[in-house]
């Protein structure tokens, strides 16, 4: 199937391209448009955002791959980045990359077999004074300890 923006999502690009001096400087919020519709970024996508920054595939497939907050595969309903800095190890964070595989399912990289989970590590999520911390979809949980991971995962829908 060959990606189309939405409606809403195609009505939202000129006002992007009018913020910025050149086509190819709108490419990181086009591409966030793309991934809040898809959850991801197909190469059929890339291609698309390509022809609307009138850019070659290759130049968008650069961005895409570089920047660790564009996923290029499906991902379960709910990505769980564990942050996996220096920093949060120093404040304790041993311990749940695998507490929290053990109560998902899943492995850092894949995505649980019933779909609601899908684990990464990161290197960084600017949050250093309150880790141990992760982030789910969009949202940051910080101060973390077992029952507070417990909480948060069984509260998801």
């Amino acid at each position: 199937m060959k990606f189309q923006f939405t409606k809403e999502r195609e009505a939202k690009l000129p006002n992007i391209f009018a913020k910025y001096p050149t086509k190819r400087a709108a490419m990181l919020p086009i591409l966030w448009l793309v991934q809040e519709q898809e959850g991801w970024i197909s190469e059929e996508a890339m291609q698309v955002v390509a022809a609307k920054l009138e850019l070659a595939p290759g130049a968008v497939q650069e961005v895409v791959s570089f920047y660790t907050m564009f996923n290029r595969k499906p991902l379960g309903q709910h990505h769980i980045q564990v942050c996996n800095n220096f920093c949060c190890r120093l404040r304790g964070a041993d311990w749940l990359v695998d507490y929290v595989k053990q109560k998902t399912g899943c492995k850092v990289g894949e995505t649980s077999s019933d779909g609601r989970f899908h684990l990464s590590t990161v290197e960084c999520l600017a949050s250093c004074g309150t880790a141990p911390m992760m982030q789910i979809n969009n949202d940051y949980y910080e101060n973390l300890t077992p029952e507070k991971v417990d909480k948060i995962l069984k509260d998801l829908t």
